[in-house]
């Protein structure tokens, strides 16, 4: 029997079902865990029909209860906002997938290698950012200093912004962040998303107050018309959150594209997530 075709962790096309297929359908084994993960999470290999990759495996059964999230439900959140990011169109997030697995019903997402250095964040001296950099806000840094946390105006991240907002995404931290080797970024870690409540905590303020994008707007526009009654966004996520979160997702789009602006902290809830690297 001949081994398995390897498919390679980085440059991942989100929008080819066959990775999700392969997720969805493919034997999958247990290699490890990711040890500094708040909630269990195993890294492993899926195979099926002579293809393999490797993946990220999360079982409902290992999530940590909170208090402002019904319990079990984070594994599902997680693939509702591949739903949303493939319904942009950006291809933000890497494939997901709801399955069984060796401890139960969990999310499977596809695994990719990021590189070292994706020159997204950085510390500084000085008030101000610089050019090429938005701020997020001052740190401190030790023995009584402080430095300006920044990120890229890199419009990977305003992307990133905008999809955050519409999932309401209450943890974007920066190590969340992936970059592969060709340039793609993708987004990771969705479990806190679509809460009723306004919970949007991330450190991609930097465009805050600013106007959307064009290309923005019409992809908010498009996330309108699929999350309608009858959509085919609102078609997948009703298996996946509750009709409630539903209808607050709707509202987030409708009130981004009555703005016209990139979102704002809005004091009810610490902006920025901790820690936040």
């Amino acid at each position: 029997m001949s081994a398995p075709e390897r498919i390679p962790p980085r440059g991942v096309t989100t929008t080819d079902q066959a990775f999700a297929e392969l997720l969805a359908n493919g034997e999958l084994t247990v290699r490890g865990r990711i040890r500094d993960a708040s909630n269990a999470a195993l890294y492993c290999t899926v195979a099926h029909e002579g293809r393999e990759a490797a993946c990220i495996y999360k079982p409902v059964a290992g999530e940590r209860p909170l208090w402002d999230f019904p319990d079990g439900t984070l594994a599902q959140r997680e693939v509702a906002a591949y739903a949303v990011s493939e319904a942009t169109g950006w291809g933000l997030v890497p494939p997901t997938v709801l399955r069984d697995g060796p401890y139960g019903e969990g999310m499977c997402q596809l695994w990719v290698e990021a590189t070292a250095d994706d020159g997204l964040l950085a510390l500084v001296d000085g008030e101000e950012p610089g050019p090429g950099w938005k701020a997020i806000g001052f740190a401190e840094v030790g023995e009584g200093r402080t430095a300006l946390l920044v990120h890229a105006d890199d419009e990977r991240l305003r992307r990133l912004a905008v999809l955050d907002a519409v999932v309401n995404n209450a943890d974007r931290k920066g190590g969340h962040l992936l970059t592969t080797a060709d340039g793609q970024l993708y987004g990771i870690d969705h479990g806190v998303t679509f809460n009723v409540d306004n919970k949007l905590r991330t450190l991609l303020w930097g465009w805050a107050g600013e106007p959307l994008t064009g290309e923005a707007v019409e992809v908010l526009k498009g996330l309108k018309g699929s999350l309608e009654p009858g959509g085919d966004l609102t078609g997948t996520l009703t298996a996946l959150v509750t009709p409630a979160e539903i209808d607050a997702t709707r509202a987030r789009v409708d009130a981004l594209l009555a703005s016209g602006t990139y979102p704002e902290p809005t004091g009810e809830w610490p902006a920025i997530p901790w820690p936040p690297v």
